[in-house]
């Protein structure tokens, strides 16, 4: 095993224990399995099993359901024998949290039980304990005393259990000792697995949740690695982003965290937990999936990649530190990555064309308006364009086409592969873009041509990989840059051959965010390898941003992507959970008004939580929340701090807007701000 993975090098998938959950078998190389939950109430079981049959006939492998007290547990009997009288025998998965008597009679009804170790014995009161260790020791012995009967039971029955920690509900006693770490949420799942363990109960399958993707991948290799090292073997994984949100925005974020992971072949059963209607979350769960199937994509290697020697490389999977490179005009050093827009295969580009990428001509004032998501750069293959750029704005041409430009024209810099770099007599003094591919076989290799672009103060490197295997390509490059001390900054060349806007998304955000999560990368271009245009699928439930075109779509991503990843900021981030039988109002409705009103608020985090499960935890990544606290009732909270209880939901969006005023967190919007 590498560091965390089988090969960082290829795609192998890693190898966990065979669990058993109902007819169904997890681990062990099996395929990847897909699962959702329920948001309708579990008491109401006509609900419940039409809305589990709607996601078993969509492609859910597993259904979990909430079981907040005993009543509801037992009610899943009721639910289970009803789908099984229809002909469904799909696992269905008890999820529970606070009531450990619940989960006990849960494990003898139905053949998954996922427990949240912050939650089910421990508190969250966002206290400060000092524990010796041998107080702490005492905590654990608790925790023993108070687990070990489901496990038990669990065992008597065969039935399977998840252990999912989650970053927003990690108790008060992980807190006080390791802080709001992955380390602290992986010891949180240990704890509860050692516990296992020593009742020699082996049908467990563990999750390392959070709305954060790079929080979430740091804790899954960090737990990949202490089991190897403390047990010498594996247990499978359940994939998932917390509160990834709706839309586009929850899409990108689901597949920046566990296609990471799914990348480097870690995962055996996977989630994308949206705002939406459950069954709206498989097909995403697919297209996920599908990269990774031989049909699709064998994730070879065409170019041989070199061995990762011992630690020589410095790459930390584990913490996250920004490559070093030296800035470049805007791009590299500390500055927040680029953005550069392809509207190469746009015939005539036309002032109207940059709209996609956020530049909006008004005629009439003779003026630019400018989005906060606008892109910095523009490549326009071989056509110089006939009119003036706002100044924000920077163009790139092929070599051939700038120099018949007249070269050193400001704003205008040139795009070359590594030989013609290496060969030319004409380069900007200033910028020069080179294209890199990452160890073709084809090529000659990434360095042939290095004498000539290494550490060039005018050169930005534009890494890209014709392998199968894109991702560990360029990551490999990069470490490669590390070994050889080269510090140009580096903007990420992504092509997508896929088809409809989840593919795109999905291929995009994987290939990327994974690589910026590692802090690889100062900017991103995204493109579309062919001439076909992309189909423009706006399916009920999706939340889709309504886009003209695939250069607007790209251009929309590339900000998505940088968001998700936390590189650059430039709107509103919404952590938002998926509804369930403990939500306790009309999530998505009450999110789409939200958002509605706050969408302008760029920078600004606003987490809106059903019910307070993971709520208070999650508002410690948020700047404001919005949660669910009782029927008709929501708190509000500043960060951590509960600012208003129990204040009626029809007047508490209203009250949250007054929470932002008194913040200083609120603006007008344009619209607003010019009828004053």
């Amino acid at each position: 095993m590498e560091l965390y993975s089988a090969s960082l090098t290829q795609y192998k998938r890693l190898i966990t224990r065979e669990v058993k959950i109902g007819d169904l078998l997890l681990g062990n190389g099996h395929p990847l399995l897909i699962q959702t939950m329920t948001t309708t109430d579990t008491m109401d079981t006509d609900a419940t099993v039409a809305q589990s049959i709607r996601c078993i006939e969509a492609g859910a492998e597993l259904v979990r359901i909430t079981a907040p007290s005993k009543k509801e547990a037992e009610n899943l009997r009721v639910i289970r024998d009803r789908l099984r009288s229809l002909g469904y025998t799909t696992p269905l998965v008890a999820d529970i949290h606070f009531t450990p008597n619940a989960a006990e009679l849960a494990a003898r009804i139905v053949e998954k039980v996922r427990v949240n170790p912050g939650n089910y014995v421990d508190k969250k009161k966002f206290e400060q304990i000092e524990y010796t260790d041998a107080e702490y020791a005492e905590e654990i012995e608790r925790i023993r005393e108070r687990f070990n009967p489901l496990v038990k039971i669990c065992k008597e029955y065969g039935t399977a259990m998840r252990i999912g920690t989650n970053h927003g509900s990690l108790s008060d006693r992980i807190m006080s000792r390791y802080g709001d770490t992955p380390m602290g949420m992986v010891e949180s799942a240990m704890e509860f697995l050692r516990i296992c363990r020593d009742e020699s109960y082996h049908q467990i399958v563990l999750s390392m949740k959070a709305s954060n993707p790079q929080v979430m991948v740091q804790a899954y290799r960090l737990l990949i690695q202490q089991m190897q090292q403390e047990f010498g073997e594996l247990y499978p994984l359940h994939l998932g982003v917390t509160e990834a949100g709706d839309g586009e925005d929850g899409r990108i974020k689901s597949a920046i965290g566990i296609g990471s992971l799914l990348e480097d072949g870690i995962g055996d059963t996977i989630r994308v937990s949206l705002t939406e209607d459950p069954e709206f979350e498989i097909p995403v769960c697919k297209d996920l999936r599908a990269r990774y199937t031989q049909a699709n994509n064998n994730k070879y290697t065409k170019g041989k990649l070199p061995p990762i020697v011992g630690d020589t490389t410095g790459y930390s999977p584990f913490q996250y530190q920004r490559r070093h490179s030296f800035p470049v005009g805007n791009i590299g050093g500390k500055q927040v990555p680029v953005v550069i827009a392809d509207l190469s295969q746009v015939e005539k580009i036309q002032p109207a064309d940059l709209a996609a990428i956020g530049y909006r001509y008004d005629e009439a004032l003779d003026k630019w308006h400018i989005a906060d998501a606008a892109a910095d750069y523009v490549f326009t293959g071989h056509q110089l364009l006939d009119f003036p750029l706002p100044g924000t704005l920077k163009q790139l041409l092929y070599p051939a086409a700038w120099d018949a430009a007249g070269g050193e024209n400001t704003g205008v810099f040139p795009l070359f592969h590594d030989s013609g770099y290496a060969s030319a007599t004409s380069k900007s003094a200033v910028l020069n873009f080179v294209m890199v591919d990452a160890y073709n076989a084809d090529e000659p290799g990434p360095f042939a041509y290095a004498q000539a672009w290494a550490n060039d103060p005018t050169v930005v490197l534009c890494l890209s990989s014709t392998n199968q295997n894109a991702m560990q390509s360029v990551r490999r490059l990069f470490m490669a840059l590390q070994e050889k001390s080269i510090q140009n900054p580096v903007v990420l060349i992504t092509d997508s051959l896929w088809r409809t806007p989840d593919e795109h998304l999905i291929h995009f955000a994987t290939e990327t965010g994974a690589l910026l999560l590692d802090g690889m990368g100062d900017g991103i271009c995204l493109g579309f390898a062919g001439s076909q245009p992309m189909e423009n699928v706006q399916t009920s439930g999706r939340t889709y941003l309504p886009v003209r075109n695939q250069f607007e779509f790209a251009n929309n991503t590339a900000f998505s992507i940088l968001q998700a990843t936390r590189t650059r900021i430039s709107k509103t981030e919404y952590i938002s959970c998926p509804s369930c039988g403990r939500t306790l109002f009309d999530l998505q409705e009450t999110t789409a008004r939200i958002r509605s009103v706050t969408n302008h608020l760029k920078g600004v985090k606003i987490a809106i939580m059903g019910c307070i499960v993971n709520g208070p935890g999650e508002m410690a990544d948020a700047d404001f929340g919005y949660v669910g606290s009782g029927p008709g009732k929501i708190t509000l909270y500043k960060g951590k701090e509960v600012v208003k209880r129990n204040v009626d939901s029809a007047v508490a969006v209203q009250e949250l807007i007054e929470l932002l005023k008194d913040n200083g967190a609120w603006m007008e919007t344009p619209s607003a701000a010019l009828a004053d």
